[in-house]
């Protein structure tokens, strides 16, 4: 960052998005490590660990950034820390949906509950007339009887927490994906703009991606 923090080049302000949306972005390709008894948790460790470590990367640059004098003034430095602070505010959100769905999955697990109607089917072990098997071929219902062995976990049982295990991934992924798309399509235009003049006073038009993005969901939830 230059010394004159309050005038920021343009430049720089879009690095400072397109670094931030390439963290998000990495939080998709990493990898986590998981053990056979919790093999049911694999679509989420990688995004639970890489999520914690650039959540507080980001709000450590974004405190960082905030705190310095003199603070920036332009309207592009104004629309940067906006699409920035709406990233990570996102984010936070997002990830915590994440945590929680875990401690969810992990609680179902480790805590017995009452007989319930089974998932896809009552019956996994028989080779004849299984239920399952209009689900899943042979091979994957070896795999899934495999797999759940392995965790100590009924077929049945073993299908519901990895199910739940994958829409959380789904949701994070998402998330993440439009996060950081956001993020880049703001540091374009912080970086293409003729002038450090962003439109900040012309309505919705005006304001950073993720801000737009996050009033059309909050409509949405009305």
């Amino acid at each position: 960052m230059t010394a004159d923090r309050a005038s920021l080049p343009r430049n720089e302000l879009a690095g400072l998005l397109t670094e931030a949306a390439q963290s998000v972005s990495g939080i998709l390709t990493a990898e986590y490590p998981t053990a056979a008894d919790r093999s049911y948790l694999q679509p989420v460790l990688a995004p639970l660990s890489a999520g914690a470590r650039v959540v507080g990367e980001l709000n450590e640059r974004f405190e960082e950034f905030i705190a310095a004098e003199p603070r920036p003034t332009t309207p592009a430095g104004l629309f940067a820390l906006a699409s920035y602070a709406s990233a990570l505010g996102w984010l936070t959100e997002s990830f915590t949906e994440l945590t929680a769905s875990v401690d969810q999955i992990c609680t179902r697990v480790g805590i017995p509950v009452e007989p319930r109607a089974p998932v896809v089917a009552e019956s996994v072990g028989d080779a004849e007339g299984d239920a399952f098997d209009f689900a899943f071929s042979a091979q994957e219902l070896a795999a899934i009887r495999t797999a759940a062995e392995a965790a100590g976990l009924a077929p049945d049982d073993y299908v519901e927490v990895l199910a739940l295990s994958l829409l959380a991934a789904s949701r994070i992924t998402d998330a993440c994906m439009e996060i950081s798309n956001g993020l880049l399509e703001d540091a374009s235009y912080v970086l293409d703009e003729a002038t450090d003049h962003i439109r900040l006073g012309d309505g919705p038009d005006g304001l950073p991606t993720l801000v737009r993005s996050l009033l059309a969901r909050m409509e949405t939830a009305k």
